[in-house]
């Protein structure tokens, strides 16, 4: 089994090659890596073309949701995007933002940060910056974002109890994130699970939507609310080459199957009084606190 820092290091390679292809063959692959269905074509992401800020260069064609269309940015606010890519959230964050606002792009993949960067430099944002960085330890102060989102971000990371924990820690009390991701319903068959991998948008990182929203509920996120879900559609032409006829029958008549979710919480507002008052109470009477 490979380590947490292997499997970051395969996700970095491949989304380096990523970067420098057009969107039309990341939409229409295996999450960018390659054909593998002939009928494959828009089935992971969604339509942003109609959203205020959108930007063709930036759209990768990688996402599997439109959280920032869910995100309840105002203007002014600070935003943070996980997994930045070519830079499409952000750019849609700040037209809700505005000037008076602030984007902070996240990703760990150098390609995508320079072709983020240029992005923003083309278009003159100067409120909109991208730092590099793994987003279970994000080079961001505390308390420093109203909203944090992510597209189809999470399910590349192993460890996703580490990257909740952050997302807390930048938020400012009563902050709130909106994040698409992948995830799964039921045990995929096994003869198909492989190529379906490969096709959800490397679904091997997904885990199962009860596992994930207890997760959120774990680290004390509060209002957690499902805000869109949809079935990812493996294509016939795949599950043809595992599936016999009768199987293929009972797998689309079956409720299991992989997802595309979107996900809002909020951190509690009284969390930053109750760490002060937990610290004075260690301190103690005669302590220079």
């Amino acid at each position: 089994m490979k380590t947490e820092e292997e499997l970051k290091e395969i996700v970095k390679q491949k989304y380096s090659e990523i970067a420098l292809q057009d969107k039309e063959t990341n939409m229409s692959s295996c999450c960018g890596a390659g054909g593998c269905s002939t009928e494959v074509y828009n089935i992971m992401s969604d339509d942003y073309t109609q959203l205020d800020g959108y930007n063709p260069d930036a759209d990768l064609g990688l996402g599997c949701g439109l959280p920032t269309q869910f995100a309840k940015i105002k203007e002014g606010d600070t935003v943070i995007d996980l997994g930045s890519g070519a830079g499409n959230d952000c750019f849609v964050a700040r037209a809700e933002t505005g000037a008076t606002g602030k984007v902070i792009g996240i990703d760990f993949t150098p390609a995508m940060l320079d072709k983020a960067r240029i992005n923003a430099e083309i278009r003159g944002f100067n409120n909109v910056e991208f730092r590099q960085g793994d987003i279970e330890n994000m080079p961001v102060s505390d308390n420093v974002a109203d909203v944090v989102v992510s597209n189809c971000v999470l399910n590349l990371v192993p460890n996703k109890n580490a990257v909740l924990k952050d997302i807390k820690r930048v938020l400012k009390p009563g902050g709130h994130f909106s994040i698409s991701d992948v995830v799964l319903i039921g045990d995929l068959p096994a003869e198909l699970q492989h190529d379906a991998e490969m096709y959800a948008g490397c679904v091997s990182g997904a885990i199962q939507k009860d596992e994930y929203l207890g997760l959120i509920e774990a680290n004390g996120f509060e209002n957690i609310t499902l805000q869109k879900e949809k079935v990812i559609v493996i294509p016939d032409d795949i599950l043809n080459k595992y599936l016999s006829e009768e199987q293929l029958n009972d797998f689309k008549a079956s409720k299991m199957g992989i997802f595309s979710v979107t996900v809002f919480a909020s951190k509690p507002t009284g969390e930053v009084a109750e760490k002060k008052a937990e610290e004075k109470q260690e301190c103690g009477p005669n302590c220079c606190c």
